[in-house]
């Protein structure tokens, strides 16, 4: 599976029925909650990084992704937008482009 598969399966799901659809649900209880969630997720991945757990951190990886993916569309954000970003930081170092940023 690819980001733009779960992303269009994201897409999906947020017209569905918060009932039956925990995408749907997250959704309902707005932007906010999903950013919540996706916090959790990523110190969930972190833990088990720490921890050296490979299956774990696979798995906490994948809720990652899944609960970026939803966040970005809480706020209207496409993955398109996030990676044309990042090919947009690959014409100058990780360094550089790190001086770059503005507080």
């Amino acid at each position: 599976m690819t980001l733009e598969e779960l992303e269009r399966i994201v897409a999906a799901r947020a017209g569905a029925d918060p009932d039956r659809s925990w995408t749907a649900r997250l959704l309902a209880q707005g932007p906010e909650k999903t950013a919540e969630k996706f916090g959790e997720e990523a110190i969930e991945a972190v833990i088990e990084a720490v921890r050296g757990d490979r299956e774990r951190l696979a798995a906490e990886a994948a809720d990652v992704l899944f609960h970026l993916l939803v966040m970005l569309h809480a706020r209207g954000v496409a993955l398109a937008d996030v990676m044309a970003e990042l090919d947009r930081r690959q014409s100058r170092s990780g360094l550089a482009e790190k001086a770059a940023r503005k507080p």
